[in-house]
C-alpha cells in the first residue's frame, strides 16, 4: 500500500548530489576483472591481482594506475600484516567509494520502501514534514553562497543544484524570467515510483531564488526533462514561506 499524499504527479526533489553513473560492465574487460577481483576478495597486492587474473605484475600495474586516476581505487601500504618480515611493506589496493558505486546497487527500491514506511507507520503528515525538512536542509546548504546576489546569478548558481557542475542542467533567459533545465534524473527509477518527492526541489527553489517557481515540463509526463519557471516579477517573501506540495500550490496566472 501507497499513501496518496506521495503520489501526485511531481517527481523527486534530486537533492544528491551524484556523479554520472556509470557500471562496471561498461569498463573495458582488463579494468573490470581487476575491479571485480577487489571486489571478490578485498585490498590486493599487484602480485595477488598479477596470479588470480593470470597477468603480468607490469600489465596489472598499469591497470591500476589508469583506475587510480580515474577514483576507482585507491593504495595503501599494509604495514599491519607485514610483522616479521624485513623489505619493502606491501602496496595493497582497494576499491574506493566511488569505485564501489559501479557495482548495482537498489537504492531506488530502498528509498521507495523508506517513504513508504514512513507514510504508513506516521501517518502521511509526518511524510510531508519529512519532506519540508529535507527541503530546509537544503537551501541552509544553498543559501549561504546565495545571500546578496543578483537573481541571474542565483540562477547561474543553482544550475548546481543537484550534482556540481552538472553537464545536464542549463539555463535559459525567457521573458518573465529564467528556465532552469534538467536533462538528467539522478534518481529518476524512485522519481517516476513516488513523484511527490519532488516538492522539495519545488519549495527549495523558490525560497533559494525569492520568486515563484513553477515546473513546466516534468519527466513524469513523458517531457524527458524538468523545466523550472522561475518568475522574476513575482517575489514571495523567503522567510514566511510554507513547504506546499507541488500539486496543492497555487498556479501562474494564465497556466
Amino acid at each position: 500500500m501507497t499513501i496518496g499524499v506521495l503520489d501526485s504527479n511531481v517527481s523527486f526533489p534530486h537533492i544528491i548530489r551524484s556523479q554520472a553513473i556509470i557500471t562496471v560492465d561498461q569498463l573495458p574487460d582488463s579494468r573490470r576483472a581487476i575491479l571485480l577481483a577487489l571486489k571478490r576478495q578485498g585490498p590486493s597486492t599487484i602480485a595477488q591481482l598479477a596470479y588470480q587474473l593470470q597477468l603480468t605484475g607490469e600489465a596489472v600495474r598499469q591497470q591500476l594506475l589508469q583506475l587510480q586516476r580515474e577514483g576507482w581505487i585507491e593504495s595503501r601500504v599494509a604495514r599491519g600484516d607485514e610483522r616479521g618480515r624485513t623489505g619493502r611493506p606491501a602496496t595493497r589496493y582497494n576499491l574506493t567509494e566511488a569505485g564501489d558505486h559501479l557495482f548495482p546497487k537498489s537504492y531506488d527500491l530502498l528509498n521507495v520502501a523508506v517513504i513508504d514506511a514512513v507514510a504508513e507507520e506516521l501517518g502521511p503528515d509526518a511524510a510531508v514534514r519529512v519532506l519540508k525538512r529535507v527541503c530546509d536542509d537544503r537551501v541552509a546548504v544553498e543559501g549561504k553562497t546565495l545571500q546578496g546576489i543578483p537573481l541571474e546569478n542565483k540562477v547561474e548558481a543553482l544550475k548546481g543544484l543537484y550534482a556540481s557542475a552538472d553537464p545536464y542542467m542549463t539555463s535559459e533567459k525567457v521573458d518573465d524570467g529564467f528556465l532552469l533545465v534538467e536533462r538528467n534524473c539522478p534518481f529518476f527509477n524512485t522519481a517516476m515510483r513516488r513523484p511527490a518527492l519532488c516538492s522539495v526541489s519545488v519549495n527549495a527553489l523558490t525560497r533559494l531564488l525569492g520568486v515563484r517557481v513553477e515546473r513546466d515540463e516534468t519527466f513524469q509526463a513523458g517531457a524527458g526533462r524538468c523545466v523550472f519557471h522561475i518568475y522574476a516579477n513575482e517575489p514571495i517573501d523567503a522567510t514566511k514561506w510554507e513547504f506546499t506540495m507541488e500539486g496543492e500550490l497555487a498556479k501562474h496566472e494564465g497556466t
